[in-house]
């Protein structure tokens, strides 16, 4: 059963008289478990696939599936609720709320899904704990390092127990050490969650770490090797 599946997927736009394929007649498959990167140089559309597949852009024709739904025909509000049940997002900036603690973030998604909150609690602390962040859960984002802040962000991504995980660019602001922690951190979850992982990125490093790459370039799929 597949967790994504994109059918003759299109995204253009329009910059003048040009019109620019981002994605253009991608068909792609993605199953539960999976660990997969997009890879490609700037302008080869990961990340407007990784938008498509996510809800965050409308492609101009084709179908997108998640969970077995289709999406791409689903009002902004049940896109909304489709993302907050299924999907958890990696952004490259964080994305987290400044005035909220590690926790207090963590629980956030948790807190719009109705979790009950001593359940919200527990389920926090045990993945803060899962990506060693146990003792820093009073901590605001503006008190912890990059790699801290990213680990929050996985962590909230991950609470809430979606089909998949959708990373951009995760490791674009760190250091190679703790790019490397968070990508055994990945694969970790991965394993002990089943939850499907595509991450884009143009870092070797993190292709590296792919058990399937698809390579893209001008929009079209150009590779999809399974390691």
């Amino acid at each position: 059963m597949s967790t994504v599946r994109c059918v003759d997927l299109c995204r253009f736009f329009i910059q003048g008289d040009q019109t620019i394929k981002a994605l253009d007649h991608v068909d792609l498959s993605i199953g539960k478990r999976e660990f997969v990167c997009l890879s490609g140089p700037s302008g080869s559309g990961k990340t407007t696939l990784l938008n498509a597949i996510g809800g965050l852009d409308k492609p101009t024709s084709g179908e997108v599936w998640v969970a077995e739904q289709r999406i791409d025909n689903l009002s902004k509000g049940e896109l909304a609720n489709m993302r907050l049940h299924n999907i958890g997002f990696v952004f490259q900036a964080y994305n987290l709320i400044p005035v909220l603690t590690a926790r207090e973030n963590v629980e956030f998604v948790m807190q719009v899904q109705g979790v009950p909150a001593d359940e919200r609690r527990q389920r926090a602390m045990a993945i803060l704990q899962e990506v060693g962040l146990e003792d820093m859960e009073d901590r605001r984002p503006a008190n912890l390092s990059g790699g801290q802040q990213q680990r929050v962000a996985v962590a909230r991504a991950i609470v809430s127990r979606p089909a998949m995980v959708l990373a951009d660019e995760p490791t674009a602001n760190l250091d190679s050490v703790t790019a490397e922690h968070l990508m055994g951190l990945f694969v970790a979850l991965n394993e002990k969650h089943s939850t499907t992982f595509i991450i884009s990125t143009h870092d070797q490093r993190v292709m590296s770490y792919a058990r399937r790459l698809i390579g893209l370039v001008d929009g079209r799929i150009v590779k999809d090797e399974t390691r």
